[in-house]
């Protein structure tokens, strides 16, 4: 099949000494410019701080933010194919309120529930795809739109209140169990990424995803299913949605309608910034963990020098436009490098 001569890095614009030093500055910066200012922000944080150099700060930061990571993975699955998910917000309060629910309520065991959980994720997902694929709704719109839906369900269910109860011990241990001091969630993340990485940077169905985010009608003409790669990628996606959330209600052991709102920034800029890192111009695995990162310790290091409450959202709310003018100029830029390609051939 004609795809399978789609290269993985076609996307993409090489690193070249052939226009100058200064484009050679410029497209380092591109690539690697968040890896090193989050580096920056850590000596940083570190010289103006007595406590953030230190272990209880790392895994503070590991425990709270690999939910957040895992759902910038979950919004960069279907960004790869050029779609949004609004769910990475709306869809955490659904869930963790309907797993707590299924345990105190109806007297599930916490395996059966996580299980169903997730099952209705990815059902969930495949709605969502199918609204975008077949009913051909902008996915902005599909997404907020059925998000909206879940959360007035979720005020309905809580009525406004904490869904409070006694959890099973094994339930509160998978997210709060460490591994040599570590948090085991950082284990699920490693997984999630590993699998997500390999996926779409080494098999055939990546490259079909991210030919399909690049121009959906050359990859029609290339004979890939545009339809099934949208479906697929929103039941992966929402799919992983309901996972972070059966995690963060482990963590808090509770359910409550205004958890879930607050996931959503931190996710989309990660996967934003994801687009700006490592592989400019597309959205990627290491280049997400990487923007959730940056985000991260900003947030902490902000919180340890003792900065108004406010600071925090207002942080993300300008790392977000940062982000999305970032990704779009890395865009500009590969279009423009890919156009010259063309000349010159």
């Amino acid at each position: 099949m004609a795809t399978s001569n789609i290269k993985s890095t076609a996307l993409e614009t090489e690193i070249t000494m052939s226009l100058g030093m200064g484009n050679l500055l410029t497209q380092v910066a591109m690539r690697y410019g968040l890896l090193l200012l989050t580096i920056f922000l850590i000596i940083l944080f570190s010289l103006t701080t007595d406590t953030f150099f230190s272990m209880l700060t790392l895994q503070a930061i590991l425990s709270e933010k690999s939910v957040v990571a895992i759902l910038a993975l979950a919004a960069m699955v279907t960004m790869i194919t050029g779609k949004m998910n609004l769910n990475v917000g709306f869809g955490v309060t659904f869930w963790h309120v309907f797993v707590i629910t299924l345990q105190q309520r109806y007297g599930f065991s916490w395996e059966a529930a996580a299980l169903i959980v997730v099952f209705c994720g990815c059902l969930y997902g495949a709605f969502n795809g199918m609204l975008v694929a077949l009913a051909d709704i902008d996915s902005f719109v599909a997404t907020l739109g059925t998000g909206t839906v879940i959360y007035a369900v979720s005020l309905w269910h809580t009525d406004g209140h904490q869904i409070v109860g006694a959890l099973p011990e094994s339930f509160y241990l998978l997210s709060g169990f460490e591994v040599a001091g570590i948090p085991v969630v950082v284990f699920y993340l490693a997984a999630i990424s590993v699998l997500l990485w390999l996926i779409s940077e080494y098999t055939a169905l990546g490259r079909k995803l991210y030919a399909v985010g690049a121009n959906p009608n050359t990859a029609v003409l290339n004979g890939i299913n545009t339809k099934a790669c949208y479906i697929g990628s929103y039941i992966v996606s929402d799919g992983l949605i309901a996972f972070a959330s059966i995690l963060l209600a482990s963590h808090i052991g509770i359910g409550s309608s205004s958890v879930g709102q607050d996931y959503m920034l931190p996710a989309l800029v990660g996967a934003f910034l994801g687009s700006t890192t490592f592989r400019a111009g597309r959205v990627n695995v290491w280049g997400t963990l990487i923007g959730v990162s940056l985000v991260s310790v900003g947030i902490s290091g902000l919180q340890q020098l003792g900065t108004p409450f406010f600071v925090e959202p207002l942080f993300n709310g300008a790392i977000l436009l940062i982000s999305i003018t970032l990704a779009g100029f890395s865009q500009k830029r590969k279009q423009t490098a890919t156009k010259n390609n063309v000349k010159v051939k």
